[in-house]
């Protein structure tokens, strides 16, 4: 069974805060080999939300630099996983953080920006970290920043991820045995 929790922003921006000029030792460092972008704001939504999803190819998960999912470092399967949670759930991707295309002013912290250049290519992804009135100021990896305003970056359009919360794997016990027997009532989970 599945049931959701609160994505907790307060943690994904301090992680953000905590690595953002530096690398965590757990995990791969992708700069200069694709960009270390993506991986960086993964990692500060699995602070926030603690939760993976193992699910081969429609998954988000980091073991190894080698044994990840798409959509832990890439910006496109990031997105799709992040957006399209219906499909992912057919598919047994049912864990994890998930979210729906918001517009800029609807941005809150820990949420995600992605930018794309002249021919619509989406190649960067930042972590919200704060604001500067309505302006959201952001983190990344590869070109390391830490409360960067997103105007100062060279783009031109973006896309905006409202993290709305995270689904979490919940065991049930079957209750059907003691039930049928009349011994035992269900208990409380």
């Amino acid at each position: 069974m599945i049931a959701y929790k609160a994505y907790d922003r307060m943690r994904a921006v301090e992680y953000a805060r905590r690595y953002a000029f530096s690398r965590n030792p757990l995990f791969y460092n992708f700069t200069g080999v694709g960009g270390d972008c993506t991986n960086f704001v993964s990692q500060a939504l699995l602070a926030g939300s603690c939760v993976m999803n193992y699910t081969p190819n429609f998954g988000w998960y980091y073991r190894t630099s080698q044994d990840r999912a798409p959509a832990w470092t890439s910006v496109e399967f990031f997105w799709e996983y992040m957006t399209e949670a219906p499909r992912f759930v057919e598919a047994g991707g049912n864990t994890g953080p998930f979210g729906r295309e918001v517009t800029r002013a609807e941005l809150q912290l820990g949420d995600v920006v992605q930018l794309a250049n002249d021919t619509g290519d989406f190649y960067h992804t930042l972590l919200v970290t704060g604001f500067r009135g309505e302006e959201p100021l952001v983190a990344a990896h590869s070109i390391d920043a830490l409360d960067r305003p997103l105007d100062d970056y060279n783009y031109a359009t973006a896309r905006y991820l409202h993290v709305i919360g995270v689904r979490v794997a919940v065991e049930v016990p079957d209750c059907f045995d003691a039930l049928l027997a009349g011994s035992a009532l269900p208990q409380e989970t």
